[in-house]
């Protein structure tokens, strides 16, 4: 019999969570510094009708564009060292109430506590961490240093969260059957309605919203002006939804313990299973899934090709996943100081070498 998860009381026991996943800024920043390492080729040529005067000209221009060329590459690849952050995963802990951060290599903190029954987990493009406090029904929104205020009430078992490109939240309304849509400043309205145990969101590069609806066992796509269309059926409990920089979908499917992956046309492979309630999903910078595994109480990271390893361990049901986004801060004085000192360095050498 399928078990309709996340409707319940806080006497026993639901699940749910969130996802997302966007191409990093480092990224940007190596293809523009490739980019910029293109030397271009001489104005001027001994055979020009200008003559000789021409080809000097070009010449002079061509080396003060190489100069301009490697002191834009020194630059990005000096600024790119100084400020580049490594992603934290943080971790929704559904029956300990509380939040917890994990650096890159397994060490966790407790980030927030004293939650309700914290499931949905979504950062915002300025860095801020908005949960879904199910038993509550609010989303509290944590600014980076910690500090939290309540950014929406009165929601019926809130879950699955998701950002779409200009900045609105999404919540998926376990209970109430509705998908609500909250501007940046707060103000709600309904996207979608009717559902049946709406769970876990996902927003593909399109713009279109995926949602598992535990319920039916469904994953529907619904386009950014809410036209709602059949994506996936049979499914048992989707309760988290992920795309990877392919643009493939990840859905875990609680009830049977798998990982399904479907292209974008649809086409559905298994990727992982034997797991136990897989709830979240989220994919890090380097294309890595990871796994919160509500029954065995472990988070678990798979790499592309599928090799499955152990995390992090010991957690109390662990629910929603989401990744710090990776952010470019302003450099310090003594970084702008090292990035001067580099550059002058090569202008030295360039003109050494005209």
């Amino acid at each position: 019999m399928l078990r309709v998860v996340g409707l319940r009381s806080r006497s026993c026991n639901i699940r749910t969570i969130k996802e997302a996943v966007y191409p990093s800024p480092s990224e940007q920043m190596f293809a523009c510094i490739g980019q910029s390492s293109k030397l271009g080729e001489p104005a001027g040529s001994a055979n020009s009708t200008r003559g000789i005067d021409t080809m000097k000209t070009g010449i002079t221009k061509d080396i003060r564009y190489r100069v301009a060329s490697g002191t834009l590459s020194l630059a990005a690849v000096l600024l790119l060292a100084a400020t580049t952050q490594a992603q934290n995963l943080f971790v929704a802990g559904y029956s300990s109430d509380n939040i917890y951060e994990f650096t890159p290599s397994g060490a966790k903190s407790t980030y927030a506590s004293g939650l309700g029954d914290p499931v949905g987990l979504a950062f915002n493009s300025t860095g801020n961490l908005f949960e879904a406090d199910s038993y509550s029904g609010n989303i509290y929104e944590f600014a980076p240093n910690g500090g939290s205020t309540t950014f929406a009430s009165g929601l019926n078992y809130p879950y699955g969260l998701a950002f779409n490109s200009a900045g609105d939240l999404f919540e998926a309304d376990g209970q109430g059957g509705y998908i609500y849509e909250f501007t940046p400043s707060g103000v709600q309205s309904t996207f979608a309605s009717g559902l049946s145990g709406p769970f876990a969101l996902a927003f593909n590069s399109a713009g279109d919203l995926f949602e598992g609806d535990a319920g039916s066992g469904n994953i529907y796509e619904f386009t950014p002006t809410g036209g709602k269309s059949l994506f996936a059926s049979g499914l048992f409990e989707p309760s988290g939804l992920a795309f990877n920089s392919a643009g493939n979908l990840f859905e875990a499917d609680s009830y049977s313990g798998n990982i399904y992956e479907f292209t974008p046309g649809g086409a559905k492979s298994t990727f992982a299973s034997g797991l136990s309630e897989p709830w979240g999903l989220a994919f890090n910078s380097t294309g890595d899934l990871f796994v919160a595994d509500l029954g065995s109480a472990n988070v678990y990271e798979f790499t592309p090709s599928g090799a499955k390893s152990t995390f992090a361990s010991g957690l109390h049901e662990p629910a929603g996943l989401a990744f710090q986004g990776v952010t470019l801060p302003v450099p310090e004085p003594s970084t702008w100081a090292l990035i001067g000192v580099g550059l002058s360095a090569l202008l030295v050498l360039r003109r050494r070498k005209a």
